[in-house]
């Protein structure tokens, strides 16, 4: 498969890796999400293809407000801020899904990053049914994360996956040479001997 900085079909050990090229998984995460087994939630509705995925949001940003913002880039069929079903407080993410492609587009290019409500805003098109393998982040997967909290995710959006690098097109180490410690020592004189130097120069001009 040709190298992409995103995924294209969700593996958890490599989205544990910046590269893509971890044989092992580094944390408890990755096994998690590696033994999972997750189905897309049966009550979300809507096109994948249609829907973008709206993170990072303000606790106290509203589904008025999402709807007034969004609505500048196209004609919304349906908008979803998730909240908890016990607390009703906003999880800080929704998603949006869109009556047109070149609407979805349109908000995917100008709404990442967009400040709203004092947070600036993560925007990408929805994975959970788009991409295949995809595990969510309380199974060990997701994409993203901050690296204090030790599930670094990468191959998406916000954290793309560097390009590897080719060991064999390297040029090898040139070997260090017997006279490394007298060059650091001949370096070393010549530095303290161009500093009395100065030092003397300096006085002599006042």
């Amino acid at each position: 498969m040709e190298w992409s900085p995103v995924a294209k079909v969700y593996d958890p050990l490599k989205a544990g890796s910046i590269d893509g090229t971890d044989v092992e998984p580094h944390d408890a995460g990755v096994w998690r999400a590696m033994l999972a087994r997750y189905k897309p939630n049966r009550g979300v509705c809507g096109d994948p293809d249609l829907t973008l995925f709206v993170a990072r949001l303000n606790p106290q940003t509203t589904e008025e407000k999402l709807q007034d913002v969004f609505s500048k880039f196209g004609d919304i069929r349906r908008l979803r801020l998730v909240r908890d079903v016990v607390t009703g407080l906003s999880k800080r993410y929704a998603f949006i899904e869109y009556k047109e492609e070149r609407s979805l587009k349109r908000a995917w290019r100008d709404a990442n990053k967009l400040i709203l409500d004092q947070y600036e805003l993560l925007v990408d098109v929805e994975q959970e049914r788009a991409l295949p393998g995809w595990r969510p982040r309380r199974l060990g997967g997701g994409q993203g994360g901050q690296k204090e909290s030790g599930q670094l995710r990468f191959g998406g959006r916000d954290r793309p996956f560097r390009k590897p690098i080719n060991l064999s097109t390297r040029r090898p180490a040139e070997p260090r040479g017997r006279d490394t410690e007298w060059d650091r020592r001949d370096y070393r004189d010549r530095r303290h001997e161009r500093t009395h130097t100065e030092d003397r120069t300096h006085r002599h001009a006042y």
